[in-house]
Order: structure tokens, then C-alpha cells, then sequence
């Protein structure tokens, strides 16, 4: 029998009252497979080891949609003020209201800001999650068994990397989308509105588009091996540029005017300058803005096609020489490093004498850039710190028609605590992490949970040796560095010399303040009950960063004057630095004199002062 003549003499399904509905429970729609791959794949770009570390992946979405919202938020509200007669000041003894609109420029840099704002956080965004737009092993070993065609696992993986994309662009622009038009009181508001919408949502694909289509060309040119070898380098960089333009802002306001009115070429090298090209053709028109507007708005438009369609068509080939190679495997490797013996030996025979602190600190160099977590911890910290660095170092200004960089001499002595500061946090950050945990049962096998004194003292001393040594390299390497472009004040040998002493003194202090709590091996941290609270964490580093920069500029210029003050600064340094060791050898011995617990036991009966 045909269907439908099943259809014409089976009788309609019979309608329930609402008790035997109820009854029924909720129905849940069928999804198709297609659907549950998308769903599987958004999953997992919140809900791996980096970016849910403690597994609550709906938490840290909403935290981390929120808080790129939020500063472009912040800056549309404070332009009210701006645009309404609201600040009065006083002259002549009258109250004085300040006009609205503000300037023609002070115009242009506000929107200038907000086209900047949507392209660096599409840039952070893209370069986080950079590892998950490719399949990775689990993927191989999880889907590959399923029934699942292989198109429909790359439709869904780009599915899901287009939502992701949308939605970070609706996060980052919607929440000062809201608040814009009645701040700045547009006299034609949906010309406004859409100028703006247009501008912030282009600069952001186009940041977003540039991520992705370079590392499916590396990826597609270059092969998986390769590519792992200066992924790291390439995170790190694009981290410290987005940073980095962001911070410099207030210096990029300054020649906007001047790069956007002169027959100079730099706006149209800038691709931030192109979308602001966008949004003020939109709002003014072709005819009544400034000619380089229309040349910036269709830079802007064919590369990001051309970006676009460079993507699409570099994302396949990329996507299957990945899986092949992830099937392959990366072969066989030589783990020898010849050119590292000797300068290991030297360690051996001077830092680390001890055996069990030698293994902690082989243990350290082994795991901290093999693990995907370590790596982004290391990328994020370090390109804060380089881009914080950079920003405080580097000055524009308009002098006989052209943009000239200048070196500031405080921003190279504030350099040096700076750099430390980020670098050692970062470490820090990536050591009493809980990737890890597991594998810290060899450790509570050989030497007990907690340890005796003496080998927890070891063990946490390796980790203090290995943060210390590499942030002397790198401060003390940057100060090095930095005599090349260093104004003369700063190359004499009294500069040269407080501003080691004060490096080194840095890199030592932090590392003890950081570690001063650090009772476990690195990265063998547990898993905490209480989530950490965002706005508390910003505050130590808004708190710790202005004192770090601060202590530098204060210091070293005293430290010039005489031997007399570097003796006394050196002195000074070498007490507080005794002083926090006793007190973490106190901690330490506290530790190891709690009573150790089993594996299902929890320690909050400890912290009252209780025994089982």
C-alpha cells in the first residue's frame, strides 16, 4: 500500500487532554547531525583546558561576552558630556556652558576609537582561540570512529567558526550600539546608526578574516610541523600588536588630523584608518567629507573581499593537510639539544645542585611549551607586558610636516619593571595552574603529601630558580637592548649600571612576592572549589602595575648620583630579599606540618581547625 493511501485510511492521531500531555515531559525537537556537530564544535571553543579551565564554559562565555562589551560601552557613555552644554567652568567670574558638538576632529577620533576597538578585540578573539579552528587529535580519535560523512564535520566545524565570529562581533559592538545615539544626539540618526554599525562590524571581520586566512595559507604552505614550530611566535606577536595599538590610542588621536589631511601615504598602510574611511562616508557622504575617505572605503572594501575570499578558499586545503598529518603523526624526533649541554652543565654545577631540584627543573623546561594552556598563558602575559612596554616607550608628533617617533627616556627606565612584573606573573599564572594534577601523584608517592620540609623546599625552589633565571635574560637583554636607541642621558655607565642593578632587583623581589604563597610543584595545582572573582583580579593588576613602573623612575636616577647610593640600593634589595625567604620558609613549614589527606577528603575541616 502506498503512502498515501496509509495516510488517507489511517485515522488521526489521537489529541490528548493536558494531564497526559504533562505526563509526556518535554519533547525535544530532532536535531539533525549536522546540528549536534555545530553544537559539539561551539562547545568546545569555551569548554577546553584554556578557555574554561575549571569546566563552566556557560559561566565564562557570559563573563567573556560582558566583558568585551563593556569598555566600548563605558566610552559611549562618556561621551554625553561631549555632545550637551553639561560642564560649566568659570570666567570672568559667569558661569560658562560648554558647547556641543565637540570639534570636527575630536568627531573623527571617536569614531576612529570604535572602528580600532572592534578590529584589536576580533584580533585577540580570532588569535585565542587559534588552536580550535582545526581539528585536533581528540577529534580524530572521538568523530573518525562515529558514523559521520567527512563533509559534514568540516560544514559543521565551519558553521560553527562563522557563529563564533558573528557572535563575538555582536558582543563587541552591541552594548555601545545601544547607548551611542543618545549620547552623541545625531542629527540624522539612522545615517548614524548605520554608519557605525557597518564601519565597527567590517573592521572587525576584516581583523577576524586576516587571522584566518594566514594560518590556513602557513598552515596549507607550510605543513602542521612547521607550523607548530612558530605558532607561538606568530600568537605572541599578533597579541602584542593588537595590544599594542590599543594602548597607543591617546598617541594615535594626535596625527590623525595631520595623516588624514596631508598627501602623506601612512593611512592607506593602516587598515584601521580604511574602516574608519567607511564610517565617515557613510555618515557625511561622498561628496561632503574629505576625498581620502572614499579612497580608504573601498581599500577597505576589496581587501576584506579579497581577505574573505582568500580564507574560503585557503581553509580547505589547510583543513585536509591537517587531518592527514594528525594521522600520520609527527614521527620521530631528536629531544638532543647539543648547543644546550654546557649551558646546562653550568646549571647543574651552580643553580641546581640537588638532584630532586634538578628534575623539578627539567620537569619545568619540558612541560611549559608543550602543553596548549602554558602556551597561551605565555602569549597573553607576554604580549601585555611588551605591548605596556611599548606604549610607555614610544611618542608621535607632527614636526616640518611629517610623523616622527620619539623615544622616551622615563618610558625606558619604567620598562624594566614592567617587563619583569608581566613576564614573572605569567609565569606564575602557568605554574600553580591545574593542568596537570594528575600527574602529580609521582611527586606525592616519593616525597608524601605534603612533604618534608627539606624536599618541598627543593622542589619550590627549582620552580623560583627557572622564573628567576629567564627574567633576568629578558629584563636585563632588554636593558642591554635598549642602549641602541636609548636617549644619550641613558648611555652613560652610571645609568647603564643602576639600571641593572634596579632590573635584577626587580626580577628578584617579584619572584619572591609572587612565590611567597606557591606551596606545590609546578603545574600539579588542584582544582579549587571557589570560582575567581574577574573584577578582584584586575585590581591587583591595576594596583601592582603603577608601582612597578613607579619604583624605577624614582630609583634609578638616585642611584646615579653615587657608588655611596648604589651600595645603599643594593644593601636595600638583598635585606628585603632575606626577609621574604624566612617568611616563605615559614609558610612552607606550615604546610608541610598539616596533616596529609586521602584522595576523596576535602580541606575544609583543616581550615577550621579540625581533625578527622
Amino acid at each position: 500500500m502506498s503512502d498515501s493511501l496509509q495516510r488517507l485510511f489511517m485515522s488521526e492521531p489521537e489529541i490528548l487532554s493536558l494531564n497526559p500531555q504533562a505526563g509526556l515531559g518535554d519533547v525535544q525537537p530532532e536535531r539533525s547531525q549536522l546540528s549536534h556537530l555545530v553544537r559539539h564544535f561551539l562547545e568546545r571553543f569555551f569548554n577546553h583546558e584554556t578557555a574554561s579551565p575549571d569546566g563552566d564554559a556557560k559561566a565564562r562565555l557570559i563573563l567573556i561576552a560582558f566583558t568585551t562589551g563593556l569598555p566600548g560601552f563605558v566610552v559611549a557613555l562618556y561621551l554625553w558630556p561631549d555632545y550637551h552644554s553639561f560642564i560649566p567652568y568659570m570666567r570672568n567670574h559667569h558661569v560658562v556652558w560648554v558647547p556641543g558638538p565637540p570639534p570636527y576632529w575630536v568627531q573623527v577620533n571617536q569614531h576612529f576609537f570604535f572602528a580600532l576597538y572592534s578590529f584589536i578585540v576580533m584580533g585577540i578573539v580570532t588569535v585565542f582561540e587559534w588552536d580550535m579552528f582545526f581539528p585536533d587529535l581528540l577529534d580524530l580519535w572521538v568523530l573518525k570512529t562515529l558514523p559521520i560523512a567527512e563533509i559534514h564535520t568540516f560544514l559543521a566545524r565551519v558553521a560553527a567558526i562563522a557563529i563564533f565570529i558573528a557572535g563575538f562581533l555582536f558582543n563587541a559592538n552591541i552594548l555601545a550600539i545601544l547607548v551611542l545615539p543618545s549620547a552623541v544626539d545625531p542629527p540624522i540618526f539612522f545615517r548614524f546608526l548605520i554608519a557605525h554599525v557597518l564601519a565597527v562590524l567590517a573592521s572587525g571581520l576584516f581583523a577576524a578574516t586576516f587571522i584566518l586566512a594566514v594560518q590556513g595559507v602557513l598552515l596549507s604552505i607550510l605543513g602542521e610541523r612547521f607550523f607548530r614550530k612558530i605558532s607561538l611566535a606568530m600568537q605572541s606577536l599578533s597579541i602584542t600588536i593588537l595590544l599594542m595599538l590599543l594602548l597607543l590610542f591617546p598617541v594615535l588621536s594626535g596625527v590623525v588630523p595631520f595623516v588624514l589631511q596631508s598627501d602623506t601615504r601612512y593611512a592607506f598602510f593602516f587598515p584601521p584608518f580604511w574602516f574608519l574611511g567607511i564610517y565617515q562616508c557613510l555618515l557625511e557622504g561622498s561628496s561632503s567629507g574629505l576625498p581620502i575617505y572614499v579612497q580608504l572605503a573601498k581599500n577597505g572594501c576589496i581587501a576584506l573581499m579579497l581577505l574573505a575570499g582568500l580564507a574560503v578558499i585557503a581553509y580547505p586545503f589547510a583543513y585536509l593537510r591537517r587531518v592527514r598529518q594528525l594521522v600520520e603523526g609527527p614521527g620521530a624526533q631528536s629531544t638532543q639539544n647539543r648547543l644546550g649541554l654546557p649551558i646546562a652543565r653550568l646549571i647543574h654545577g651552580t643553580l641546581v645542585r640537588v638532584p630532586m631540584c634538578r628534575a623539578v627543573f627539567h620537569f619545568i623546561s619540558q612541560t611549559l611549551l608543550r602543553v596548549q594552556r602554558y602556551r597561551i598563558y605565555l602569549v597573553l602575559y607576554g604580549g601585555v607586558g611588551v605591548s605596556v612596554v611599548a606604549s610607555s616607550i614610544l611618542r608621535l608628533s607632527v614636526m616640518h610636516q611629517q610623523v616622527r617617533m620619539e623615544i622616551s627616556s622615563d618610558g625606558i627606565r619604567a620598562s624594566t619593571g614592567i617587563l619583569a612584573f608581566w613576564l614573572i606573573s605569567g609565569l606564575r599564572m602557568a605554574f600553580v595552574s591545574n593542568g596537570n594534577e594528575q600527574g602529580s601523584w609521582i611527586f606525592r608517592h616519593v616525597h608524601g603529601r605534603p612533604p618534608h620540609f627539606d624536599e618541598a623546599m627543593e622542589q619550590l625552589r627549582a620552580a623560583r630558580v627557572w622564573v628567576l633565571l629567564w627574567a633576568l635574560i629578558v629584563t636585563c637583554g632588554t636593558c642591554l637592548a635598549s642602549r641602541v636607541f636609548a636617549p644619550a642621558e641613558l648611555l652613560t655607565w652610571p645609568a647603564m649600571a643602576s639600571q641593572l642593578l634596579v632590573a635584577t632587583g626587580m626580577c628578584l623581589l617579584l619572584t619572591d612576592i609572587l612565590f611567597l604563597n606557591v606551596k606545590i610543584v609546578a603545574f600539579t595545582g588542584e582544582r579549587t572549589s571557589e570560582q575567581p572573582n574577574l573584577a578582584t583580579s584586575v585590581l591587583k593588576y591595576f594596583a601592582f602595575v603603577p608601582a612597578v613602573a613607579w619604583i624605577p623612575l624614582i630609583s634609578e636616577p638616585w642611584i646615579e648620583i653615587s657608588t655611596r647610593h648604589f651600595i645603599i640600593a643594593a644593601a636595600a634589595i638583598a635585606v628585603t630579599h632575606l626577609a621574604l625567604r624566612s617568611r616563605h620558609r615559614v609558610i612552607v613549614r606550615e604546610h608541610c606540618n598539616t596533616p596529609g589527606l586521602e584522595e576523596d577528603e576535602k580541606d575544609f575541616i583543616l581550615k577550621l581547625g579540625l581533625h578527622y
